[in-house]
């Protein structure tokens, strides 16, 4: 792990399947105590590859600390294609911006996915959880089980992410023009082209204001190919974590040490 002083961050940025929770799972209190305490200090971001209705139901209902710190927590659903942040003035999460797909974009993704998958050998399972290609509005992805399916079912489908690598290879050929990224377990995402969570940093520094050098990314996607994998291109500091525990761990060093 690389050193990081944590007095000159301003804005942590995390990640959410993997690095905040576990996949598709709720916060838990514990995290959610230790973000109670970073957001006297700092600012938190969250962006991840879920649509805004997860962040709300997966992230967002767990938040157990004071109401006056929300302005001071901002959301990035799919990948940072969207933006969402707290009005204090009108007490509701406003949108900031929106990078949707068209119609056809979306029926072209579409049809990528059922080439590629029939090309790679995919068969879908005799048993799913929820879609298996679900439209995101910013984003199509593709949940292997579907998208509810149990954390040990999905953790057990692609360990190695070489499954979604080569899915994703194959896709690549079929929608050179889309983004294309490996995320959360079982998932592929595809957006517009250009849009990750490199975007998602550069909107962060356009929208709050801070430079590369006063950010920190935290993510278990780091990797080639995986959907954190953008944020090294930005100059952030960047943490690979190998799960929620981890994440904590690096909270509570964060915390402990006093802003600059």
């Amino acid at each position: 792990m690389i050193l990081v002083d944590y007095s000159k961050k301003r804005l942590i940025i995390a990640d959410m399947d993997g690095t905040l929770t576990e996949s598709k799972a709720p916060m838990d209190e514990e995290m959610s105590s230790l973000l109670d305490q970073l957001l006297l200090q700092r600012e938190f971001a969250v962006i991840g590859g879920g649509k805004y209705k997860q962040f709300q139901d997966q992230f967002v209902a767990k938040l157990i600390f004071n109401p006056s710190s929300l302005p001071h927590l901002y959301l990035f659903p799919t990948c940072g294609s969207t933006f969402y942040r707290f009005s204090d003035g009108g007490g509701e999460w406003t949108q900031v911006y929106a990078e949707n797909l068209t119609e056809d974009n979306k029926k072209k993704i579409g049809e990528a996915f059922e080439r590629a998958l029939a090309e790679w050998g995919y068969e879908k399972p005799e048993k799913t959880y929820g879609q298996i290609i679900e439209d995101r509005g910013t984003q199509v992805t593709f949940s292997a089980l579907g998208q509810e399916a149990p954390i040990e079912f999905k953790t057990a489908w692609d360990p190695d992410q070489r499954k979604r690598l080569g899915i994703k290879a194959i896709m690549g050929k079929y929608i050179p023009e889309f983004e294309i990224r490996v995320g959360g377990t079982t998932s592929i995402d595809v957006t517009r082209k250009g849009i990750d969570k490199a975007y998602g940093i550069g909107k962060m520094r356009q929208h709050l204001g801070y430079s590369t050098g006063q950010m920190l990314f935290m993510g278990d996607a780091l990797f080639e190919g995986g959907n954190d994998a953008p944020a090294k291109t930005t100059g952030v500091d960047c943490l690979q974590v190998s799960g929620p525990s981890d994440t904590k761990k690096i909270l509570r060093e964060i915390i402990g040490s006093k802003p600059a």
